[in-house]
């Protein structure tokens, strides 16, 4: 596959413009067209394509702007040319036409200083100190951490507007990460090796790292469309109206603000007469991602501007923390105090994690809940409850069904009963803004149009699969592979509901992370904020202690985990779920916590 990156305008260097403004232009049309084709990145990229493209350039302001179309790729050049100097000035390809996010502007995710790499490489440097298994350094556990910080490689070939590159660079790591995952769900066995350091130190570098994040989201961070899309529709619903069609959108509006450095005015008088910024399709998620905001809404309401938003800094800091605290809770019930400082160091080290909560997406939401369902697995009323928030957060989480119905035991094609229920209750609970529509069948085909729809039909260079778009002569069409992979996950998911037979923890845990890593691979459009997604079950899976207590415990014979449940006066029901079967959890803080219901 050659020449895979794109070169981002070459903007550094660049004479000031010095053609007086409203003067006539020194240039004609051809002529800066001209100047434009023969620009480095625009000659490499049209030379995938037919001669003799059509062109056309339009002066204003001393500056020209020129377009190039090829046939059924579409635009597949524009820049800006300078009257003055004769110099381009930008120059934009391929996917970063259509795409702003595409030409590595800097610190457009997360802000400058996650994306500096004295803060990168130290957040780096942290999870691997923390982390390593040092008296083992040439082991499994210690490639697999490696793998994980692997994805800074793409990261930072996309920060620099290479698209295609960072894409094919995100694939290695994904599919490392799944057959790990794969391999240890069907085994059960989880990996050798352990951190090194003691309780007190995991946990005292998770807190001051953890107290790092949060001023580090609050002084040095932005917020893009996802997190300013959640304000937004909590702001509908506290208003008692759903969100779905009813984000502010420009269209013939009046404007009510000035014009960006694109000439674009987004400032617009809505239909409830408030002067709002523009977002014509951030209402595409599911409603538990709206009415995760409100808490956030209620503290610091909404000016209806693209402003500072602390409402929605704030409800990052909060679901980040909600994650660190369900995944103390899951280490110290599946594998003791060691495991709890683990895995809310990985959390708080891992860069990725930062690279969301400084970004302020809803990203942290859905893995949020599934934490905290993963700790309450043996509650099947729980576990229920708590995969429909998720889903109905991001609806990937769906895909979950089949693995989580069946826990400890598969329960192929027969969800229990009061999974089922839960999962029904909360679901009718979460669409109760759609009940403030004046019909709930156009609402629900509102929701259908807005969300599951959009996402089928969407176009993105973000992944391996979409480029067939560009009709360019050395990119491939991958669709075709795309669906036969959505095939293998879709055959995958539903084997769940069989295998394995009997699940433990950490096959629960690795299983999970599988299923979501699948989703992320199928992808029309992949983004490094979904991460983090699947970063708690794979972190359990592949940092916990094969020879921990607690996990060792669930392949000890029954009979001892049912005689330390008779010791625990809250183990009601002797440790057994509701089918008759042993729960399968460790004798240390789990016991108590286990029978169903």
């Amino acid at each position: 596959m050659a020449a895979l990156a794109l070169a981002p305008a070459a903007l550094a260097g660049s004479p000031l413009p010095t053609t007086t403004v409203g003067a006539a232009p020194h240039l004609t049309n051809q002529q800066a067209i001209d100047i434009f084709l023969h620009d480095g990145p625009v000659v490499r990229w049209l030379s995938r394509y037919p001669p003799n493209p059509i062109t056309d350039a339009t002066y204003k302001s001393g500056a020209w702007t020129v377009n190039v179309w090829s046939g059924a790729a579409g635009e597949v050049a524009t820049g800006t040319v300078d009257d003055g100097s004769s110099y381009v000035t930008s120059a934009w390809v391929g996917p970063q036409v259509a795409w702003t996010m595409a030409r590595g502007t800097p610190g457009a995710f997360g802000g400058t200083k996650i994306n500096s790499y004295p803060v990168w490489l130290a957040f780096c440097a942290i999870f691997l100190i923390g982390l390593v298994d040092w008296r083992r350094l040439v082991s499994l556990r210690n490639l697999d951490l490696l793998v994980l910080l692997f994805f800074s490689v793409s990261l930072w070939y996309f920060n620099h507007g290479h698209v295609f590159a960072s894409t094919v660079l995100a694939y290695p790591g994904l599919a490392w990460l799944l057959a790990r995952c794969v391999l240890i769900g069907r085994t059960g066995g989880g990996v050798r090796g352990a951190a090194v350091w003691p309780v007190w130190v995991l946990a005292g570098a998770a807190i001051f790292v953890g107290g790092f994040r949060i001023g580090l989201n609050v002084r040095s961070s932005n917020v893009i469309d996802v997190g300013y899309s959640g304000l937004i529709g909590a702001d509908r619903i506290a208003h008692e109206q759903s969100p779905y069609g009813h984000f502010p959108i420009e269209g013939a509006r009046p404007a009510c603000g000035p014009a960006d450095q694109n000439g674009e005015i987004r400032d617009r008088i809505q239909t409830n007469g408030r002067c709002e910024t523009a977002d014509p399709t951030g209402d595409t998620y599911g409603p538990v991602a709206y009415e995760a905001y409100l808490p956030g809404y209620w503290l610091f309401g909404w000016s209806g501007k693209w402003d500072t938003l602390p409402a929605v800094h704030a409800t990052s800091i909060l679901w980040d923390v909600v994650c660190v605290l369900g995944l103390v809770f899951v280490g110290r019930r599946f594998g003791g105090a060691k495991l709890a400082a683990t895995l809310a160091f990985a959390w708080v080290a891992w860069p990725f994690t930062q690279y969301v909560s400084n970004s302020n997406t809803n990203d942290a939401i859905m893995p949020a809940f599934l934490i905290w369902g993963f700790y309450a697995a043996t509650s099947r009323s729980a576990r229920g409850a708590l995969l429909a928030l998720a889903s109905w957060t991001k609806f990937g989480a769906l895909l979950l069904l089949p693995l989580w119905w069946g826990y400890p035991d598969a329960r192929p094609l027969r969800p229990p009963l009061r999974f089922v229920v839960a999962f029904a209750v909360v679901t009718l609970l979460v669409f109760f803004p759609l009940y403030f529509e004046p019909s709930l069948s156009h609402a629900l085909h509102v929701f259908f149009d807005r969300t599951i729809k959009i996402q089928i039909d969407r176009h993105s260079p973000f992944s391996l699969w979409d480029w067939g778009q560009y009709h360019a002569r050395g990119l491939p069409d991958l669709r075709w592979l795309q669906h036969v992979l959505e095939a293998v996950l879709v055959v995958f998911v539903v084997a769940l509901a069989w295998w394995p037979r009997r699940r433990s923890a950490i096959q629960l845990a690795a299983l999970s992370a599988a299923v979501l890593i699948g989703f992320e691979m199928v992808l029309t459009h992949w983004s490094y904020l979904y991460l983090p997604w699947f970063f708690p079950f794979a972190a359990f899976a592949l940092l916990a202690d094969r020879n921990a207590h607690g996990l060792a415990a669930e392949r000890a014979p029954v009979a001892v985990a049912l005689d330390e449940r008779a010791l625990d006066p809250d183990a009601a029901g002797g440790g057994l779920e509701a089918d008759g079967h042993p729960g399968d959890e460790p004798p240390n803080g789990a016991l108590r916590d286990a029978a169903d219901d």
